[in-house]
């Protein structure tokens, strides 16, 4: 290696980033889909890191279907003493106590562990390593969808109806309410063909419908939003049947508010145990409140999915009629 090149590689080394891209690769192979979730470095700037160590002959890549997997090309490193050296310095940073390249194996610890538990979050992952015609997340979540039999839902601060609409045909009505006269004429409009999708401007402390309403209440992303969660959960419950069910979705309890602040929540989330108190305090009995993933990017934050039924004194979810999906 001549020395116009070894001081170009050292420089193209001395650049944090690309440091920790390279401890990381240092003990396995990686795509750029776990190289962003493991140090929360933007996929743009990992590919374009990548593509100059590449060039540098410090990185080596392997494609596996529609999937890329880099590592550090080791057999070409040792031909020089000086590759040598550089080798043995990417060793010693992917072994390193550092607290930044720490928290990068820890959190591609956290990764993997999920991908062998199989996790939602990783089954994207795998769909995107393995990519055939057709075979996407948005297929998948589609299929799934078409196991539903939701009944009268309610979708508690909708927005403009992107979640509702993964649902509708399988609906036999769907009231779609937001505080957001904008996204309600989104709503509206998106729908516009479906005469059993319904959509209003409506607060979720005084939900403007009768008691034992709907089959299925839908309160997404809406929790940390509600002034009162507790009368927000206490209304949700009111409207729901006998043997109904209520699905959450919030932010787990952390202390970001500086990043959450700006789109208007007013809550630091709720943790597991705290959804669970908040649901049986509405009167409702709890199915499970766990953390159901976790964000790729920094800060990481988590979100719950809980699962809440009114007790029935008639007939169950089950024994509801069954009705074929809109077509």
């Amino acid at each position: 290696m001549s020395l116009t090149t070894t001081v170009e590689t050292l420089n193209l080394l001395g650049d944090e980033s690309r440091m920790r891209l390279c401890a990381l690769l240092g003990e396995r192979e990686l795509c750029v889909t776990d190289l962003v979730r493991a140090t929360g470095i933007s996929q743009s700037r990992v590919s374009t890191h990548l593509g100059r160590l590449r060039e540098a002959g410090l990185v080596r890549d392997r494609r596996q279907g529609a999937q890329i997997f880099y590592g550090i090309a080791s057999d070409a490193l040792v031909q020089s003493s000086t590759g040598r050296t550089i080798k043995a310095l990417l060793e010693d940073a992917s072994k390193s106590n550092d607290p930044t390249l720490a928290g990068d194996r820890k959190r591609l610890s956290e990764i993997e562990t999920e991908r062998r538990e199989g996790l939602p979050e990783s089954v994207a992952d795998e769909l995107e390593r393995y990519y055939s015609p057709g075979r996407s997340w948005r297929s998948l979540m589609a299929g799934v969808a078409a196991l539903l039999d939701l009944g009268d839902v309610l979708d508690v601060g909708s927005g403009d109806g992107a979640a509702a609409s993964s649902i509708s045909p399988y609906c036999r009505t769907l009231t779609c309410i937001d505080v957001n006269a904008r996204s309600i004429e989104a709503v509206q409009e998106r729908f516009a063909k479906l005469p059993q999708v319904s959509a209003r401007v409506a607060d979720v402390h005084d939900l403007p419908f009768s008691a034992a309403s709907f089959d299925t209440v839908l309160l997404f992303h809406t929790l940390t939003y509600a002034e009162r969660p507790a009368r927000a959960l206490e209304e949700c419950a009111r409207v729901l049947r006998p043997g109904g069910r209520l699905v959450l979705l919030c932010l787990d309890r952390h202390d970001q508010q500086e990043v959450t602040a700006r789109y208007g929540e007013r809550h630091p989330g709720f943790s597991p145990k705290s959804v669970r108190g908040l649901l049986r305090g509405a009167g409702l009995e709890v199915v499970s409140a766990d953390i159901a993933c976790r964000d790729g990017r920094k800060p990481h934050l988590q979100v719950v999915l809980a699962i809440a039924d009114k007790p029935s004194h008639g007939p169950t979810r089950s024994d509801r009629p069954r009705r074929r999906a809109a077509t």
